[in-house]
């Protein structure tokens, strides 16, 4: 006969003590512990809408579309739980590093509309004021020229945008909505998509 070892007659010894070691869920809420990884949540204050998370998400739980509608831009982000397996990759290449964080929440189970499984936010985006193609969203041009700081005098765009937000440039109207106009050498010292401020400066 074989007997137990020492050790694990202690554990036994002490479970009779101690009792169980899992919880009551779902009787008892549960709390996770501090670092514990459950559904990434966007935080429209904070998020600049760059869709780096929607780049390196494994699974594809984060989507975003482009959307113009009367001269007005607007960028939509969608992360959906049902296939996100909080694998925290959103997160720790986020820029800001708090545009979306992974909460404490787990339980998601649900018998109502799947749309419940969803979040989605919306960001401004920032036109070409010649061929009135999508730049970038307004938050994440804030964002740079905010790090760059005054380096961002280096570019005509990110300069016009910052001097506009501080009220120091005159607010121009740029292409209307399906009009597209030749990039001229004035056309410089206006927000301008990469490929308009190639042409512009060639023709300079």
């Amino acid at each position: 006969m074989r007997y137990p070892k020492l050790r694990e007659l202690k554990e036994a010894v002490k479970a009779l003590f101690t009792g169980p070691y899992t919880t009551k869920f779902p009787s008892v809420p549960h709390e996770p512990f501090e670092r514990f990884r459950g559904k990434p949540e966007f935080h429209p204050d904070t998020c600049i809408g760059c869709t780096a998370c929607a780049q390196v998400c494994p699974v594809g739980a984060i989507e975003f579309r482009d959307e113009v509608t009367e001269g007005l831009a607007r960028r939509v982000l969608i992360v959906r739980w049902d296939l996100c397996i909080c694998c925290g990759q959103c997160q720790a290449n986020c820029p800001p590093e708090k545009g979306i964080v992974l909460s404490r929440e787990f339980d998601l189970a649900t018998t109502e509309d799947p749309k419940a499984l969803r979040q989605e936010i919306e960001k401004e985006l920032l036109l070409c004021d010649c061929c009135g193609e999508v730049i970038a969203p307004r938050d994440q041009i804030a964002w740079v020229s905010r790090r760059l700081g005054p380096l961002c005098f280096a570019n005509a765009s990110l300069m016009l945008f910052y001097l506009n937000n501080l009220g120091l440039a005159p607010q121009e109207e740029g292409a209307p909505q399906g009009e597209k106009k030749e990039p001229l050498r004035a056309d410089r010292i206006t927000v301008l998509c990469p490929h308009c401020r190639r042409e512009a400066v060639l023709k300079s």
